[in-house]
């Protein structure tokens, strides 16, 4: 009985000292639809602060969160495939790219048809839960579901639905970036305004209301119903694209590359088109079609006014409507379409509606001219500029670096520093009036972009261009992550005329950095110098932000380069093992070992009795630790000292 009390006391005292974390916790339940067909549905809980990707990562970033069901008996047949739940779609810094993730809760769900006689369908799940400062490595859960037993649709319907009222977080998040996807469809609707096919409908169309209208308030009415016309006929675009393209695949459009280069070459379109290089002109019968049904009058011959209208000035709108739709898009949201479509129209039917009943108010509008015309180039160069990031987006996916930070900055810089000659006066397009001065308005717009094109120059030498963060490349994808400038610090990387086996210099700081365990061991004592250890991972996020942001210091950078002998053991590393070296699971029996991370993995958790990343360990030719392994550590100076105290220890113990 004292043994098994000792035992249970050295547990706790294990648990309350370590660094293991089980942040989530899956369940499932099945759902009949029919006497062959059943829907899965799998359930996480999420500790607060931690998150849980997507399935839908792009290459080259975090691991996703992959699903498997057992079909060796040929007893269950996939419908479709596994959804999920919308989430919160980000755009990370250090990946380079939008990344979906899940925080609370989600539950995933997957329709089979039941071609045998069976009671329970196996799967299990990989995925991986990352929180501010860690992340965990890529885990297996086993997963069950019970076929005989389901509940009814409509119950578990009803159940779902109770259980999503008692959480309005998501929901909450969601309709801000939705609110958001609108306010900035009504600016880009504000901005149609003003070109050369709307802005002087404005005055014509009213009039022509207040003149055919017995009285005022019947003109009014008129105008109303124009502008809610307006709006229907491009929410029923929006209507179109959220059907055609489904949930689904608008989550897909952000990281899928063939959509991104899509939204680069239809971009270019439009801007090329705002540029004057083409109008972008409908079928000339569809004008005659339409205005001779607007001649019917009533509520049928305003609505075909409106479509009149649309049809008309789509050589301006078309690109504002393309982009807005694009913009709506890549939010994955399914109702986004719809609202950026209303928030667009919105902004294109409220100036009718006001000047019919202020009509007063068209005496204060400016006069149509050669200015709209600018109106519509400078939003041609925006155009050009937007198009860039999505050509950026799908070099990052393939990571083929051959659109890199500094090509786009140089880019950017080529188009705004011509926008502003164009300003200037200093170039002339198709459709430019005669430019006889330079107005106010156009000067200090003129000013700002060339304030803004100085100011991103120096981002070819390695400026972090905060303004610009969320558009161009991430700093480490480019010729020169750390600036043109930057000076390398140490002798490591030049010290050795050959490699050692099993070596590498770790780009871009050229540390000398071992992947296998035993043979950076070996080097180190060959050497005589101590171990650091570096628990990582291919998809860790705050990994990378160590490595960029710390690990770059010259005091950090000299010490990691020529007083230790860096082992990095990335724990998602899905390389296999050779046969020989595929071993039983020490912390789950019965299980084998398969991949090089799982390896890393169970050693990281067993000896250092923690299962987060990064964690950073400073050991001795013995394999003691030198000091206490340390997590996540933005801090400089902390890292520093953390190091340097390793060091003095282990100088300590080989003069003893």
């Amino acid at each position: 009985m004292k043994k098994i009390l000792i035992v249970l006391v050295l547990s706790i005292y294990s648990n309350a000292f370590s660094q293991i974390f089980e942040p989530v916790k899956w369940s499932t339940s099945v759902e009949k639809i029919s006497e062959t067909k059943y829907k899965l549905i799998s359930k996480v809980k999420i500790d607060s602060g931690w998150h849980l990707y997507s399935q839908n990562v792009p290459n080259n970033g975090p691991i996703p969160t992959t699903f498997s069901y057992n079909n060796e008996d040929e007893a269950v047949e996939l419908i479709g495939n596994t959804t999920e739940d919308k989430g919160h779609i980000v755009n990370d810094p250090v990946f380079g790219m939008e990344i979906k993730f899940f925080e609370n809760k989600a539950i995933f769900k997957q329709i089979v048809k039941v071609t045998k006689e069976t009671k329970i369908i196996n799967g299990f799940v990989e995925f991986m839960v990352c929180d501010d400062s860690k992340c965990l490595p890529p885990k297996e859960v086993d997963l069950e579901f019970k076929l005989k037993n389901t509940e009814a649709a409509n119950a578990i319907a009803k159940t779902e639905k109770t259980t999503e009222s008692k959480n309005t977080d998501d929901s909450n998040k969601e309709g801000t970036s939705l609110l958001t996807l609108f306010f900035l469809s009504f600016l880009g609707g504000l901005a149609a305004l003003l070109t050369p096919c709307v802005f002087p409908m404005i005055p014509m169309t009213v009039s022509f209301f207040t003149k055919q209208s017995k009285t005022k308030a019947a003109g009014i009415k008129n105008a109303i119903i124009y502008g809610v016309s307006i709006i229907v006929i491009y929410v029923v675009i929006g209507l179109a694209v959220s059907a055609i393209f489904g949930p689904d695949a608008l989550n897909a459009l952000s990281t899928n590359v063939w959509f991104n280069l899509a939204f680069f070459l239809l971009l270019i379109f439009f801007g090329a088109s705002f540029l004057g290089a083409f109008e972008l002109v409908l079928p000339s019968s569809w004008g005659t079609k339409i205005d001779a049904k607007a001649d019917r009058g009533g509520f049928v011959g305003i609505f075909f006014m409106a479509l009149a209208l649309a049809i008309v000035s789509f050589s301006c709108t078309g690109p504002f409507v393309g982009s807005a739709l694009v913009a709506a898009a890549t939010t994955g949201e399914r109702i986004a379409p719809i609202i950026s479509m209303l928030g667009f129209s919105t902004a294109i039917a409220l100036p009718f509606a006001l000047f019919a009943a202020f009509p007063g108010w068209l005496n204060s509008l400016p006069k149509s001219g050669g200015w709209l015309n600018s109106v519509k180039v400078v939003l041609g160069f925006l155009e050009l500029a937007f198009a860039f990031k999505f050509l950026s987006n799908a070099d990052l996916v393939l990571d083929l670096h051959l659109f890199e930070r500094e090509v786009f900055i140089a880019i950017w810089i080529a188009i705004f520093g011509t926008l502003t000659l164009y300003l200037f006066g200093k170039i002339k397009l198709p459709h430019d009036s005669p430019l006889n001065h330079i107005s106010v308005g156009r000067l200090s717009l003129g000013i700002i972009t060339l304030t803004f094109t100085f100011y991103m120059i120096p981002g070819l030498w390695g400026a972090p261009l905060n303004l610009i963060s969320a558009f161009p490349p991430p700093q480490h994808y480019s010729e020169s992550p750390y600036g043109v400038g930057y000076s390398k610090v140490g002798t490591a990387s030049t010290s050795h005329s050959k490699i050692p086996e099993g070596a590498h210099l770790m780009a871009p700081h050229d540390i000398l950095a071992f992947n296998d365990y035993d043979k950076g061991l070996a080097y180190a004592k060959k050497i005589d110098k101590p171990v650091m250890i570096d628990f990582t991972g291919k998809a860790c996020v705050n990994c990378r932000k160590m490595e960029q942001n710390v690990w770059i210091k010259p005091k950090v950078l000299d010490i990691l380069k020529n007083d230790v002998v860096l082992i990095s053991l990335y724990v998602d590393d899905k390389r296999k093992l050779k046969p020989n070296e595929v071993v039983d699971s020490k912390l789950k029996p019965g299980k084998k070992l398969k991949y090089i991370g799982q390896k890393w993995s169970e050693l990281q958790t067993i000896k250092y009795k923690a299962n987060t990343q990064p964690l950073y360990v400073l050991i001795d030719h013995n394999e003691n630790n030198l000091i206490k392994p340390v997590p996540y550590t933005p801090n400089v100076d902390d890292y520093y000292s953390w190091l340097n105290s390793g060091l003095k220890n282990f100088k300590s113990s080989t003069i003893d």
